[in-house]
């Protein structure tokens, strides 16, 4: 089952894909509420480069790494990845009013789709307020 989020973005292509790639921006918007953050990452933007994020809760009482491959990339237009045995497309299109990001992705089985997709969604949303207030 594929889930999708999107978000339009007040601000330019070349803006948002940079906040989107560049792994000391990753650190500053990626966590899905305020007691999560993400203490590390690595990007290695092109087929077949890797990526990584460690995402702890700020209480330590819990952490995770995401990782994963990059299958395609269109600078400004589309990521492509997979992670583990799941994939991931994130589309960048300018619109009126900014850039839609639209982050598809295969569902996992252990968390419901309504958790998933407001996590993935909550994530999304703190990039978005990162690329538009951080001028």
């Amino acid at each position: 089952m594929k889930i999708k989020v999107e978000k339009v973005i007040s601000a330019p292509i070349t803006d948002v894909w940079r906040a989107y790639s560049d792994p000391d921006a990753i650190k500053r918007w990626n966590a899905a509420s305020d007691d999560w953050h993400t203490t590390s990452s690595t990007v290695d933007l092109r087929p077949g480069g890797t990526f990584s994020s460690r995402m702890e809760a700020k209480d330590g009482s819990a952490g995770f790494d995401f990782a994963g491959t990059y299958t395609k990339v269109v600078v400004n237009e589309r990521i492509e990845y997979s992670f583990g045995d799941r994939e991931a497309v994130i589309e960048f299109a300018e619109v009126p009013g900014g850039v839609r990001v639209a982050v598809t992705f295969d569902a996992e089985e252990e968390n419901s789709v309504e958790m998933q997709q407001g996590g993935w969604q909550a994530i999304l949303d703190s990039f978005a307020t990162y690329v538009e207030t951080r001028g």
